[in-house]
């Protein structure tokens, strides 16, 4: 079953198909090999778009080495190798074709795919952006945003209460660091308790991964059930407060997106169909089209 929806913001299926013909197969192939080494780079590659696209737009800039990538909401970022895999490729192929940007919108998709979700197809023809800017890194979602503050950050992108549920469900796949949640196991909100919407027994699961004043780069899976398996389990785990970043939580406190939450946990909305439609709309945010930026020759750095 394959989705398709014709770009928004000047974007289009198919924007390569006669420019490089094989573009979307070669996205395609380095994905897999590089999934096949290790299939956690799927969710790697599907945080790297979301941080592309909420900092200034869909234009690659997270790519760039630069203060973005500096930036503490930045911290564990990875996947750049196979973004930068697939442009050698491309570059020798067809010089100064494929954007940096499109390349990780496809290498998104392709990952989540091969995580179990249906193929779609991404409208593509992004251009690059020429700057990377830590300034603007304040707009991506925090685990430790309110849903107010999230509902705030994804209107100021135009998406909804159902995009917000949706794209946050690709915590389905994800790892988190100790430092995002570890506040929540030992002293929420200077209590000297823990946070009280954590199911008491996760609490103790939690607490063993994360010991206090353990080592805060340690990785957990955010969905404790299948960590590699795009399904509904991440949005049971919410609606049982087995949520691990209270962001994802969070999403249980509040009236509109817990509806949203009990829907797909219990499959009336089928999540598999709702997240591409909803990649589709995120991954077209401020996207740079015709004559705007570029289309860097290396990845990481502008022309």
């Amino acid at each position: 079953m394959a989705f398709s929806a014709q770009g928004q913001g000047g974007l289009k299926n198919g924007f390569y198909s006669s420019s490089c013909p094989r573009a979307e197969a070669i996205v395609r192939s380095t994905v897999e090999s590089h999934f096949n080494k290790d299939p956690t780079i799927a969710a790697g590659l599907l945080r790297l778009l979301f941080h592309d696209c909420f900092v200034q737009g869909c234009d690659g800039s997270v790519l760039i080495e630069g203060e973005e990538r500096k930036a503490g909401p930045s911290f564990g970022l990875r996947g750049f190798e196979v973004i930068d895999d697939a442009k050698t490729q491309l570059e020798t192929l067809c010089p100064g074709v494929v954007s940096c940007a499109d390349i990780l919108a496809l290498a998104a998709r392709d990952a989540v795919n091969l995580s179990d979700i249906p193929i779609w197809s991404v409208p593509t023809g992004r251009r690059d952006g020429r700057t990377s800017s830590a300034f603007n890194v304040s707009n991506f979602p925090s685990p430790a945003d309110s849903i107010t503050v999230q509902r705030q950050k994804f209107a100021a992108k135009g998406l909804d209460d159902h995009d917000l549920v949706t794209l946050v469900g690709a915590h389905t796949i994800g790892q988190t660091a100790c430092l995002f949640f570890e506040y929540r196991l030992y002293n929420y909100s200077g209590t000297g308790k823990p946070d009280p919407t954590i199911n008491p027994e996760f609490l103790p699961q939690l607490q063993a991964l994360c010991p206090e004043n353990g080592d805060g780069s340690k990785m957990v899976a955010l969905d404790k059930d299948s960590q590699t398996k795009f399904d509904v389990s991440f949005f049971k785990n919410v609606k049982d407060g087995n949520g691990v970043l209270e962001s994802d939580q969070s999403l249980w406190g509040d009236a509109a997106t817990r509806t949203i939450v009990n829907n797909y946990a219990a499959n009336i909305i089928r999540f598999d169909v709702e997240f591409p439609k909803a990649m589709i709309k995120m991954s077209s945010i401020e996207v740079k089209t015709g004559a705007q930026g570029e289309i860097r020759k290396i990845c990481s750095k502008p022309n």
